[in-house]
């Protein structure tokens, strides 16, 4: 999907983020579903997650599961 069907949703990334702005943004969208999208490209892909998936991946995530 491409983030210009996506223009009414407010785009978010980490406070944590690097200075030069560089990473991934996430949206909440219709129907529950997360939009996620590069931040150097905002009229590119669009990653879509059901509300499942998303709440599996950031399981993960706080759980460790993706530390290398």
């Amino acid at each position: 999907m491409n983030a210009n069907n996506h223009n009414d949703v407010i785009w978010k990334k980490s406070a944590l983020s690097a200075a030069s702005g560089n990473c991934v943004e996430v949206a909440r969208l219709d129907g529950g579903r997360v939009g996620v999208r590069d931040s150097k490209d905002r009229s590119g892909a669009v990653l879509l997650f059901t509300p499942g998936e998303w709440d599996s991946f950031v399981g993960g995530v706080k759980g460790g599961e993706f530390d290398m």
